[in-house]
């Protein structure tokens, strides 16, 4: 009896086929098997959340993991949107690969639930830095990722982004930052909002040198990255759907004592209200960025 209540976790997922985005044989081939009723191995398919259309896996990548039935955009880890948006797909340079979390406060179980992140995701932290070259045109670019610790902001989060910030300052080139995350890291204390601080004095010191910074906004950018280095962007920009803000929605009702607009804090809202410059679909966001960085270069000899 105890074998069956603890048995093990199912690997298969069965499906509705109605819901399945068809179009390839891999698909079309997912479909059969479940019409026939079949169990599809978990991974292989992806549920959008919002219409709830499933994709096969490979299909969601190659349209950069945005839903071709309602437009929603799953999000995307660090080396993936490095792969999308930078020439060859790859960083030409990264930054403080040797950086990794300490415990200054002795928090019980924070190192290993850090080395977890680590090791599901290949990553020392919960951000990606370096250089590479977009359309040919050098830059120095940062990506969050919500798998480690939902991107939230630690010391060597901060860390990292003052120091790119730092870089791009001193090789005279743009900064491009892709947000999201869930705020500041409790685990760190006072010592993750410092960060805060930190970062937007760098910048302070970037847009003192005239140099470009971007910040693009992903779902979702929350609590005190939201209040500090994101919204300080030359341009903000954030892909559709973006939930932003600083408190949750339901936060702030109970504080107001009243109910907001169903479309609060995502991005079409921020931008009707003049908080964001844009709002850029995924498969425009390359283009975009280019012709950004293409405006704000000196030529030589111009």
């Amino acid at each position: 009896m105890l074998k069956d209540l603890f048995g093990k976790k199912r690997k298969f997922a069965t499906v509705p086929s109605e819901t399945i985005s068809r179009g390839t044989p891999q698909a079309d081939g997912a479909v059969e098997a479940v019409t026939k009723g079949k169990e599809v191995p978990e991974g292989l398919m992806n549920k959008c959340p919002h219409c709830g259309t499933i994709h096969y896996s490979k299909d969601l990548e190659k349209n950069l993991r945005v839903c071709k039935g309602c437009q929603f955009h799953f999000s995307m880890s660090a080396p993936e949107r490095i792969a999308a948006l930078l020439d060859d797909g790859v960083l030409t340079e990264e930054f403080d690969t040797d950086l990794v979390t300490a415990n200054p406060l002795g928090f019980p179980g924070y190192l290993e639930k850090v080395e977890k992140d680590m090791e599901a995701t290949n990553l020392k932290e919960a951000i990606m830095t370096g250089e590479g070259l977009l359309d040919g045109q050098r830059v120095i670019i940062g990506v969050m990722d919500s798998r480690f610790r939902m991107a939230s902001m630690g010391s060597v989060v901060g860390e990292k982004i003052t120091r790119a910030i730092e870089q791009a300052a001193e090789r005279k080139l743009p900064f491009i930052l892709f947000s999201a995350s869930g705020g500041a890291r409790m685990q760190e204390g006072v010592l993750s909002l410092m960060q805060m601080a930190k970062t937007s004095a760098a910048l302070a010191k970037l847009d003192r040198e005239r140099q470009l910074f971007v910040s693009v906004l992903t779902n979702p950018t929350y609590g005190g990255v939201s209040a500090s280095f994101a919204s300080l962007g030359d341009y903000n920009i954030a892909e559709p759907g973006a939930m932003i803000g600083f408190a949750g929605r339901r936060v702030i009702e109970q504080t107001i004592r009243q109910e907001l607009p169903k479309d609060f804090q995502t991005a079409e809202f921020l931008l009707n209200h003049g908080q964001l410059d844009m709002v850029v679909h995924r498969k425009d966001m390359r283009s975009t960025l280019s012709k950004l960085v293409e405006m704000h270069t000196i030529r030589e000899g111009v």
